[in-house]
């Protein structure tokens, strides 16, 4: 984050405008309609800030802006001189005003077109009567903290409330019926309701590759219980204000022991609260997303299992390898690197028209391919090695079963990775690369 958003009560407030023209006109508008008393001066006296809050800088001499951005500094005057980033401590956003509801959008100064076309886009998909389901919640905040002075109630009554029927009144201007909405609503709700335990899958990493009920979820956790693994930029997106709890496991290093983690999940249900356990991949392969589901009904907790873009999936996609193709490999199999007791077990698994997706592999790469090969399978059979896939660090080793095996361990970086064989990773890197 270049600079931190703020918004800036100027009702009644002095604003001091240097400079006279078109735009110095344009922006004391502007604040004006924020309420401020704007203050115009041509030529730049440090009295002229005495009692202001905020000062803008436009149409004047260089070396006036230059005096105005720095006695601003000095009084800590927040101060915005346009088309001078360098001058400035405070920047002027492109605005969608929906009132009282405010966005402000910032390039950093980088580039102020872009903020104007970001506005037109979010101008198109709001509507225009949204101030109006605002102002519906600020005439029944009181009322709402009185009914649920539990936070969490609160929060899962607003959204409901705010996305719903009364919002729908609202957006419509039935103001009458939207309040009679509301209030029904909230006498209806329940003052300590129901935890819930929402298994969402991450995906590889890539917050793009979220679906959008994960989404969703994530901006009405309560709690988000996250693992090691694909989380990172899909936390970005998760509500600000949502409690964090880190569990992330890596083989034989266990952050929190499995038990612990449905222990807290449990825990933190049954205090009421909406709880996401956030998971790399999809919960319910090789995610333990089975064993926490169990845990959850055995313990009549509420449980709704997201999928995610499971590893297979992201990695053969982002390294051009089909997992499938009708001229050499009518089947997938995914299978685990390594079993609870720490061996290997590929017994049944070589069959001619397949592909094998090995997850958590690395580490055991010899006795695989040992077991592989002791199988039936070729030693030469085309194999790859994607580290983080589907993110924008994704890396690629190609080769042979054999080559793999040698060159594997010493190329990966510590980043999650998936041992792809079959014949379609030689074809698939093939064919895509030459129509590239």
């Amino acid at each position: 984050m270049q600079h931190f958003p703020v918004f800036l009560d100027l009702q009644d407030r002095r604003v001091l405008v240097l400079g006279h023209g078109e735009v110095a006109e344009r922006k004391a508008a502007l604040v004006r309609q924020a309420g401020a008393v704007v203050r115009f001066a041509d030529s730049f006296a440090e009295g002229l800030l005495e009692g202001c809050v905020f000062a803008i800088g436009a149409d004047a001499p260089e070396v006036e802006l230059q005096a105005l951005a720095m006695a601003c500094r000095a009084r800590g005057i927040p101060v915005n001189v346009v088309d001078r980033p360098a001058l400035c401590t405070a920047l002027m956003p492109a605005i969608v005003d929906r009132a009282p509801v405010t966005i402000a959008i910032s390039t950093g100064g980088a580039a102020p077109v872009l903020a104007r076309m970001i506005r037109q886009k979010i101008e198109a998909v709001l509507p225009p009567g949204l101030g109006r389901v605002a102002a519906l919640a600020e005439r029944f905040k009181a009322a709402v903290r009185r009914r649920l002075p539990d936070l969490a109630a609160r929060r899962r009554f607003l959204d409901a409330a705010l996305g719903g029927p009364p919002a729908e009144l609202a957006l419509a201007g039935r103001e009458t019926e939207a309040d009679a909405a509301f209030a029904a609503a909230l006498e209806a709700s329940e003052t300590t309701p129901p935890g819930v335990v929402h298994l969402v899958g991450a995906g590889p990493g890539a917050a793009d590759l979220l679906t959008l009920r994960a989404l969703r979820l994530l901006g009405e956790a309560d709690v988000i219980v996250h693992d090691r693994l694909g989380t990172e930029a899909v936390l970005e997106m998760a509500r600000r204000d949502a409690e964090r709890i880190f569990v992330g496991k890596a083989r034989a290093n266990h952050c929190v022991p499995q038990a612990d983690i449905n222990t807290l999940l449990i825990r933190l249900a049954r205090e009421g609260k909406r709880v996401v356990r956030l998971k790399g991949g999809d919960p319910l392969i090789f995610g333990r997303g089975g064993e926490e589901a169990e845990a959850l009904a055995e313990a009549g907790i509420a449980c709704e299992v997201v999928p995610g873009v499971t590893a297979a999936l992201a990695c053969a996609a982002g390294a051009g390898i089909p997992l499938t193709h009708r001229d050499c490999a009518r089947a997938v199999t995914f299978v685990t690197g390594h079993r609870r007791d720490g061996g290997v077990d590929v017994v049944g698994l070589v069959r001619p028209g397949q592909t094998l997706a090995i997850y958590m592999g690395i580490a055991t790469l010899g006795p695989l391919r040992d077991a592989l090969v002791a199988e039936g399978l070729d030693p030469a059979t085309p194999a790859a090695v994607v580290e983080r896939g589907g993110t924008d660090r994704q890396r690629v080793l190609r080769g042979t079963l054999a080559s793999i095996t040698a060159e594997a361990p010493a190329w990966v970086t510590g980043g999650p990775a998936l041992l792809l064989v079959g014949a379609v990773v030689g074809r698939g890197a093939r064919a895509w690369a030459a129509a590239a």
